[in-house]
């Protein structure tokens, strides 16, 4: 029986109270979870916390531009049966010219053709009671992708190549799966209607503390407040790649190993930039706006 208990977090991850409600309806249900947002907003981490705080095995499927139902679910390895066929042919003419000694096929038997499956996560999670399924990205994938998923999704099976094996659970056992994109291209609507939406925004400022909070920085508020502010005043800069929420703590870690007044200091100063801004543009528009400001970037936040 999957677990269905109602999960509002941990002491690592900050689940937001609708987050919360959407991922228990999709494991209430058998169905998954499709998260978008912006990169940044924690979409991955959940289903990553939530295995890790509940003890569960977690599978994970990064999605790329080539990624496919094949690697998704399961292949057969055609070279492996080619070689074990020739390695048995090898056996039978050692054994008609009276020798005992036989090549190795690790026990594997051509005529049990589940032997060269090999399970990509989805199979295995499907195979794994109480599991838990992240389709991380989903939004990279060719568009046949999501199509091809449609029919697992529907009848919570998959057919094994070649053997024809089948993994199938029930609704009341369907591994918990997470969906995550960052909407780089729209899925199709069919996709989307077989799985339970919600979209997370970017954290405001408060509850950006609460994540900082999370991951027991052991810094000062006023250092934490400062950072805070410039955070969110280079993220309305309009940069094509406004800093995220792993980029801020990132650069809290750098900065925590100085004292309280020289963490300030280099904060107002931007020192560690490089850990924020992730391009030449945004980081001369950063630049720009420091220069506009009389160097004063810190005070000219502070008053916006």
């Amino acid at each position: 029986m999957a677990n269905t208990d109602f999960w509002s977090g941990s002491e690592k991850y900050l689940c937001d109270p609708q987050l919360a409600q959407a991922f228990h309806m999709s494991r209430v249900l058998g169905m998954p979870l499709l998260i978008e947002g912006e990169p940044g907003t924690g979409k991955t981490e959940l289903p990553i916390q939530y295995a890790a705080n509940q003890g569960l095995e977690l599978f994970t499927y990064p999605v790329g531009s080539k990624s496919n139902v094949d690697s998704f679910v399961a292949r057969f390895d055609h070279v492996k049966y080619l070689r074990d066929s020739q390695v048995e042919i090898l056996n039978a003419q050692r054994q008609e010219k009276g020798l005992d000694s036989k090549m190795s096929t690790a026990g594997r038997d051509t005529e049990n053709l589940s032997d060269y499956v090999i399970m990509g996560p989805a199979a295995k999670a499907f195979s794994t009671p109480n599991s838990v399924l992240l389709i991380d990205e989903i939004d990279k994938a060719p568009r046949e992708f999501p199509n091809d998923l449609l029919y697992a999704l529907s009848h919570r099976k998959f057919v094994m190549p070649e053997s024809g094996q089948i993994i199938e659970v029930t609704e009341e056992n369907m591994p918990a799966i997470i969906i995550t994109s960052n909407r780089e291209q729209e899925l199709p609507t069919a996709f989307k209607g077989r799985c339970i939406y919600h979209y997370i925004h970017f954290p405001d400022a408060d509850t950006m503390r609460k994540i900082i909070a999370k991951h027991n920085l052991a810094m000062e508020d006023k250092v934490i407040d400062v950072a805070i502010d410039i955070f969110y005043h280079l993220r309305k800069l309009g940069l094509e790649r406004s800093p995220t929420t792993r980029e801020i703590l990132n650069w809290l870690k750098y900065i925590k190993s100085f004292s309280t007044d020289e963490a300030i200091e280099k904060i107002q100063k931007l020192e560690g930039l490089g850990s924020l801004i992730k391009t030449q543009t945004d980081l001369e528009r950063v630049q720009e706006a420091v220069l506009r400001n009389s160097g004063d970037f810190h005070k000219r936040s502070m008053s916006n």
